[in-house]
């Protein structure tokens, strides 16, 4: 029950937040006639420190061929760099501006304080034909992320459930690299081949993690329409000399230069992320840090509040059953106290099927399968920051793990807390699918308990109960093959926290 009170308040809080709020500014008028084969300039004031303008513009006279085309002028003259931002002709009714990213035909820049002028083209309107037109304008800050329903942040699927996806791949935009066509030699891969590369193996959602860069989000949003069924979401893999880590859900640019005079320890970026709202994992945190790999492994110079920190890539590619796997890591911070996400991503540099990378995963391997209200950037973020996550290390398609953990009324899933006094019973009933014959493996504080192994039977349920101490503790739930090799990696129910 109060996990479900907890999630009902959590959907009415993102529902609100996710909701589109009121324009800035909204521009009103009318055309006619004489308006034909004219441009009108639309002149709005853009104040310091907005990161972001969506525009959003509509009109009347469609059905008598009135037509429209959309243009955006920054506040220089028409040739200069902070002029011309893009047309779109009539093919756009929304489109957003940002110093990372811009709608397909804008150009991204930075933001200008000053006179901005919406740019109207009017190549059809019938002498005696009227129009009014209405234009809302958003001006959004840092903390506003990808601003208004600007092509990144609508659901794709409504409906409360498990969401298969992949947090970490890199495409032409970074290092992720492919075949040509010719087969001969490998090449920056576009980003549509690994796009697609992911929608054939079925996944819901990916995040699409270039270093230290947002050059793909133009990019993202013009695919998205395509790729109706699977959510695109931009992340960045802020990559330093002492570590690297995916960055979700924050669209401006985060210096990455740890150990700089801007940027002096792991501390100074987590309170510019913290700032923006954002979602940050480490990345392979047990990666040498050396020649074989500069910078991968977790190695910072100075101490690191890793309160700051929501996730961590437990699994990286297919490096769960080698030394450098990053369980032992995670689990570490979990007995220091920290509720923090265990989370996977494939690391896969190879954008189509051609080919496959060697050192880290496929597109897909691991799933990261994240428990939310919907699919959407925000819900899956959510998801993430609830730990209402487990891990398919072999990236299947059907696999599945759902854990509840309850004394007397009081209920609890992974990732959340739950209460149980001392000498009292934790019942936890454990539903699996497509894993008959495998063996549910329990893990208290970052050691296995043997003696609660069970075999899943065709049904795929399971339950057993722990006793409490009082104290506070955390309990996890994996499943296994007969060889012991981790099929799935839980996230812990907190006991006592």
């Amino acid at each position: 029950m109060r996990r479900w009170i907890a999630f009902i308040l959590a959907s009415l809080v993102a529902t609100g937040v996710a909701a589109e709020r009121a324009p800035d500014l909204v521009l009103r008028g009318t055309l006619s006639g004489a308006d034909q084969h004219t441009y009108r300039e639309l002149p709005f004031d853009v104040p310091a420190g907005t990161s972001r303008i969506t525009i959003d513009v509509d009109y009347t006279g469609r059905e008598e061929k009135t037509a429209i085309d959309l243009g955006l002028l920054g506040p220089g003259d028409f040739e200069a760099q902070d002029g011309f931002r893009g047309w779109s002709g009539g093919s756009k009714r929304r489109f957003t501006v940002s110093a990372t990213d811009a709608t397909a035909s804008f150009l991204p820049g930075a933001i200008g304080p000053g006179r901005w002028r919406l740019l109207l083209g009017i190549p059809n309107i019938r002498p005696t034909s009227t129009s009014t037109y209405t234009a809302k304008i958003w001006l959004s800050r840092d903390d506003e992320g990808f601003g208004p329903e600007h092509g990144l942040t609508t659901a794709l699927a409504t409906g409360e459930r498990w969401y298969r996806g992949d947090l970490h791949m890199h495409s032409a935009h970074s290092d992720g690299g492919c075949l040509n066509t010719s087969k001969t030699k490998s090449v920056p891969c576009p980003l549509f081949l690994t796009v697609m590369s992911a929608a054939k193996r079925g996944l819901e959602f990916i995040a699409v993690s270039e270093h230290n860069t947002m050059s793909q989000v133009s990019e993202l949003r013009e695919m998205q329409p395509y790729f109706d069924t699977m959510l695109l979401i931009p992340a960045r893999e802020i990559t330093t000399f002492e570590g690297h880590a995916n960055l979700f859900g924050v669209s401006r640019t985060v210096d990455f230069r740890v150990g700089s005079r801007q940027v002096p320890d792991w501390n100074a970026l987590l309170a510019d992320v913290a700032r923006a709202h954002g979602v940050i994992s480490i990345n392979h945190p047990r990666r040498p840090n050396d020649e074989t790999c500069m910078g991968c492994g977790f190695t910072p110079h100075d101490t690191v509040d890793m309160h700051g920190f929501q996730a961590i890539e437990a699994v990286n590619g297919r490096d769960v059953e080698r030394a450098e796997t990053g369980i032992p890591f995670w689990e570490k911070q979990l007995n220091a106290g920290l509720r923090v996400t265990a989370i996977g991503g494939s690391d896969s540099h190879v954008g189509s099927d051609d080919a496959r990378d060697e050192f880290a995963g496929i597109i897909g391997t691991p799933t990261t399968v994240v428990h939310a209200r919907e699919l959407s950037m925000e819900a899956i973020l959510d998801g993430i920051r609830a730990g209402h996550v487990f891990i398919d290390t072999e990236g299947t398609r059907d696999r599945s793990v759902d854990v509840t953990a309850s004394t007397g009324i009081a209920k609890a899933g992974m990732g959340d807390a739950i209460a149980v006094p001392s000498g009292a019973d934790l019942h936890v009933s454990v539903r699996t699918e497509a894993l008959q014959g495998k063996k549910i493996a329990v893990t208290l504080d970052g050691k296995a308990l043997p003696t609660y192994t069970q075999v899943i039977p065709a049904n795929g349920a399971r339950v057993f109960d722990w006793r409490s101490d009082g104290k506070p503790h955390w309990l996890r739930v994996d499943v296994r093959g007969a060889d012991g090799k981790l099929l799935i990696l839980g996230n812990p129910v907190y006991v006592n926290h």
